[in-house]
């Protein structure tokens, strides 16, 4: 019952297939158990392999072992894709193909147990070792194709059942590693990154290579045109700073929008697709906040003409309450424009817009204040504030090691510190220069003016040259040193204000750019704008210059201004503190002192 027609055993040896699926280059004469299903299977005749056999059963195992773990290796690598193609038709094992083959031609069915001695090798399964033949030519002959028709019908089933393997032993472990360290090390190496990899860093540096001559080109452009309109007179460089001020407001409000708001709650009123906080308002801020502060610098430093002119007169005496009133009508029209949902965002930018009124506008008037007392109060700032930046970043580049500020990370304590020396030096040398013009010193009184006209004042103080006396010693032994006389040693105070001015300019000015950097922080963006090409947005070259500006006209104003009686003061305190009778009869008074004086008026 346990043989099929052609009078040969259907029983294979479990040994069989072990030997040609060792795991390790190890020898085993351990017997293996195989389950049959029929109690005659005990009547078999055994056959017992030698072992000459059973070593070249082995070898030849051993080296498809190999041959496969190799072709997965390169499989797995992806280098080799020719040999991928091939290891993909080995099988895995030919004891689970054979099982398979068994499994689906005979039925499974309950199996008895039972213990065997390993028989020994068939005759063409040795023949086949002995030729070298490949595993599945072994297995082919070990279990031959079966067919329905050559099945009796009541027959048992036969049915192997593969007992698991043994675990690696830890010098298999170790040369399976060691095989794939063999190949990774045959694997070619790459000499030249990948087409893609190349390509990509060749666009990358054009890149940059384009962004430095656009920034350099731009450069040179703001510095020309900066240079250009101070030479044209005090009026284009009024327009400029407003200008720029534009551009700032324009940007910083343009971070905040309720398009892309989420409403407060379901209760929420139909925008239409409009934003409830119309920049219409936002503008509306912007030019009564101009209105208010421009006419009070226009009112302060041309009063002989304003006073003077019937028509600018009603403007120019009841200045602040038409400002009130005008800040009054968009305060109302903000209320109208609440929305239902929107109410905290609404009054967050209602806020927000005043705050950048109060940062932005207010510090530009200021500078433009400076600009009416003299341009040399607008440019020696504004120069020492951009002297600061460049000598920082050269210094950065080349001592730089320590971080100064985690807003900044390019910002560096060797930088800060030799562009505060090198701020002081430029700032007495570039200040003392620029002095010595009437243009640059003397205070507007004419919008018209240009640096091609002539201009004469009376001096400030701090701009008259002092000679300080040195002590006699020291005056014998330079005197001796140079070969002539030197008593004394000429001076200007103004040089003593640059040195205060320089030191503003290195020490707090950058913590308006540290301020921009964590504003960019918080919204998470590199650059306000795009208003200047290669620099971003022109808040991000203002940052500084706003609080220099600030602390300049504070300074001006407390330490340097001198305070006269002007015509347009007077005139001033004629027209709004004098009636008409009481100006008549101060111009008849007038005209009397000066016929006293000899001075005789039409």
């Amino acid at each position: 019952m346990s043989r099929i027609a052609g009078g040969r055993s259907l029983v294979a040896s479990k040994t069989t297939f072990d030997a040609l699926a060792v795991d390790s280059g190890e020898e085993s004469g351990e017997e293996d158990t195989v389950v049959v299903s029929s109690a005659e299977s005990s009547a078999q005749q055994e056959l017992r392999p030698s072992k000459s056999a059973i070593k070249k059963a082995q070898k030849i195992a051993r080296t498809e072992k190999r041959q496969q773990q190799k072709a997965l290796a390169k499989a797995q690598r992806g280098h080799t894709p020719e040999t991928t193609a091939e290891s993909s038709d080995v099988p895995s094992s030919p004891l689970v193909a054979t099982s398979n083959v068994l499994e689906d031609i005979i039925p499974p069915s309950p199996v008895s147990h039972i213990v065997k001695p390993l028989p020994t090798l068939p005759p063409p399964v040795v023949d086949s070792l002995k030729n070298n033949a490949s595993v599945n030519a072994v297995v082919a002959t070990a279990a031959p194709a079966l067919t329905p028709k050559n099945l009796p019908p009541a027959e048992p089933v036969i049915s192997i059942v593969t007992p698991p393997k043994p675990p690696l032993t830890t010098d298999a472990r170790k040369s399976v590693p060691e095989l794939e360290e063999k190949q990774h090390a045959r694997l070619p190496v790459e000499a030249h990154p990948a087409p893609g990899v190349a390509l990509s860093q060749d666009s990358e540096k054009a890149k940059k290579r384009q962004s430095f001559i656009t920034r350099t080109l731009w450069t040179f452009i703001m510095i020309g045109g900066f240079i250009g309109l101070l030479l044209l007179g005090h009026a284009y460089m009024i327009l400029l700073v407003m200008l720029c001020q534009t551009l700032v407001y324009r940007e910083v409000t343009a971070l905040f929008s309720l398009k892309s708001t989420k409403p407060e709650s379901y209760d929420v009123e139909d925008m239409g697709g409009k934003d409830p906080w119309s920049k219409t308002l936002n503008w509306y801020f912007f030019a009564v906040t101009n209105y208010f502060l421009y006419g009070e610098s226009i009112i302060y430093y041309f009063k002989h003409v304003v006073f003077a002119d019937a028509q600018l007169l009603p403007f120019a005496t009841n200045h602040r309450m038409i400002s009130f009133i005008l800040y009054t009508i968009g305060f109302m029209g903000f209320v109208m424009s609440l929305k239902k949902g929107y109410l905290k965002q609404q009054f967050g930018l209602f806020c927000w817009v005043h705050m950048s009124l109060l940062l932005i506008v207010v510090s530009s008037h200021f500078i433009v204040n400076n600009i009416l007392e003299g341009l040399i109060w607008f440019w020696v700032p504004a120069s020492l504030v951009i002297c600061n930046d460049v000598f920082a970043y050269v210094w950065g580049i080349t001592f730089g090691r320590t971080p100064l500020i985690k807003l900044s990370p390019k910002k560096t304590v060797e930088g800060f510190v030799g562009a505060i020396w090198s701020t002081l030096f430029f700032g007495v040398v570039w200040g003392t220069y620029f002095m010595r013009f009437d243009y640059m010193i003397c205070p507007v009184h004419d919008l018209g003016v240009s640096a091609w006209n002539p201009t004469r004042c009376t001096p400030n103080p701090v701009f008259v040259w002092n000679e300080w006396e040195i002590w006699k010693p020291v005056a014998v032994f330079l005197s001796t040193l140079f070969g002539r006389t030197v008593s004394t040693i000429s001076y200007a105070p103004y040089q003593y204000h640059l040195l205060l001015l320089s030191f503003f300019a290195s020490l707090v000015a950058p913590f308006g750019g540290f301020f921009a950097s964590g504003f960019k922080r918080a919204f998470n963006i590199k650059d306000f704008g795009h208003s200047i090409p290669g620099h971003g947005g022109m808040t991000d070259r203002m940052d500084c210059q706003f609080l220099m500006g600030v602390f300049t006209y504070v300074y001006y104003s407390s330490l340097i201004r001198e305070h006269h009686v002007t015509v347009g003061g007077v005139l001033q305190t004629i027209v709004s503190g004098l009636t008409l009778d009481q100006q008549l009869e101060l111009i008849a008074d007038l005209k009397r002192y000066l016929g006293t004086q000899g001075v005789r008026v039409p």
